[in-house]
């Protein structure tokens, strides 16, 4: 090998290790970027847990469903009372209203875990038939009496059976009342002050009865609307805006007590139904919190429903 030779592969190699210095910092630091992913990758594993947990479903959220009169939700009481029960249980209600005798069907087919009604004799009649497994008291209000301002029938005054007799022997069109219809708590009772004033059946042939079929709020609009008479909760009276030309006719010593109960579904009956939370709801209703919530809901300073069967 002549000495040309051997000093170009002198070169050839010094170059190739001068090559091989000047990348190895590179390749250094391409080896230190993969640990840190490698790092990286390690700690998103470990962190995976936490993660996976979020995508888990929730617990299934504990609900009753509640089949209750009308005018406990058109006078802004659930809005009131529910969340506090709620907030004190960790239990929704899921409101079904009805008039009473739709809402005693609904619990009869099993469609409901509790009732909230008013209608006396129809609660003793459902208990009766074993659909219920407890029922207890829980509050009043009042049955009024509302009418047009300028009172053609002229019961201003009147107790309620009196004021009825004079409006079924008033001429229509002159006069016109507005009946629910819809076999309510409160048409119940329409029915029970007709029969005390001496009518077998409330004059629905008069052309001035309408019946609405309908519930406490749209029944007071159609009263409005028409300047009708008409058999209300004072509750939903209370909180009514709508009123138009009409008053309140009777005096506070004529109202009628309006009592509600609270009924557990029997599980005898059906046995899905939600007995052990239904029951929890119906002993909240009665318990100091539940009743104290229900005596602190007010409309203009005036308070709508009693504790128990406290009347004033």
């Amino acid at each position: 090998m002549n000495e040309g030779t051997q000093h170009g592969i002198h070169r050839t190699r010094q170059h190739e290790k001068n090559h091989h210095m000047h990348r190895s910092p590179g390749r250094r630091r391409s080896g230190r970027a993969w640990a840190a992913l490698t790092v990286m990758t390690l700690v998103g594993a470990l962190g995976a847990g936490p993660v996976q947990s979020q995508t888990q479903p929730p617990l299934r959220q504990q609900f009753i469903v509640l089949a209750s009169t009308t005018s406990t939700e058109q006078s802004g009481l659930f809005g009131h009372l529910l969340p506090a029960f709620s907030a004190a249980t960790g239990i929704t209600v899921r409101v079904v209203a009805l008039g009473t005798g739709q809402a005693l069907d609904t619990a009869r087919r099993g469609d409901a875990d509790v009732l909230l009604v008013h209608d006396p004799a129809a609660e003793e009649r459902f208990m009766a038939e074993g659909f219920g497994l407890s029922r207890q008291a829980v509050m009043t209000n009042h049955f009024v009496l509302v009418g047009p301002r300028a009172d053609p029938a002229g019961v201003k005054g009147l107790a309620l059976v009196a004021a009825f007799k004079r409006l079924a022997a008033q001429p229509a069109p002159l006069v016109q009342f507005v009946s629910r219809g819809d076999r309510s708590g409160t048409h119940a009772a329409e029915l029970r002050l007709w029969e005390a004033a001496g009518l077998a059946a409330p004059p629905k042939q008069r052309p001035g009865f309408k019946d609405c079929g309908c519930a406490m709020g749209p029944a007071l609009n159609m009263a409005s609307s028409l300047g009708a008479y008409l058999l209300t909760d004072r509750s939903t009276w209370l909180a009514f805006r709508n009123r138009g030309e009409l008053l309140e006719l009777l005096p506070e010593q004529a109202r009628l007590p309006n009592p509600y109960s609270v009924i557990v579904v029997d599980p005898a009956r059906h046995p899905h139904t939600k007995t052990a939370l239904a029951q929890r709801f119906a002993d909240w209703l009665v318990s100091a919190p539940g009743q104290a919530r229900i005596a602190g809901h007010q409309v203009g300073g005036e308070q709508l429903f009693f504790p128990g069967q406290a009347t004033r």
